[in-house]
């Protein structure tokens, strides 16, 4: 199903059609509203050239999680590969220590 919102950005007034909630668009078209607004609050530039720069400043954001989540996924990948071999490990002492007992 497709919702409808209209949104402000940057004092221009945008329809969006998604199959997201609308509370998600508004939330999106803010957080684009902000990083433009930014731009042009900080700097003399044009609504064109704050646009564009609002949009480099959110891809920056959006690569610099991209290679977080990444490396997150990476740590988790070999945390559970120590896990994994720490089992192994107690599994192997488990059973020595078991040999062992039984010997006596």
């Amino acid at each position: 199903m497709k919702n409808k919102v209209t949104v402000s950005i940057a004092g221009q007034n945008y329809t969006l059609v998604a199959s997201e909630d609308a509370g998600y668009m508004e939330k999106v078209a803010a957080h684009v509203d902000a990083k433009i607004q930014e731009v042009l609050d900080e700097s003399k530039v044009s609504l064109v050239d704050g646009a564009v720069l609002g949009a480099l400043n959110i891809a920056d954001e959006y690569f610099k999680e991209v290679e977080a989540s990444e490396n997150l996924r990476r740590q988790l990948k070999e945390y559970l590969e120590e896990a994994t071999k720490m089992k192994m490990e107690l599994s192997e002492a488990k059973r020595e220590i078991f040999k062992l007992q039984n010997k006596k």
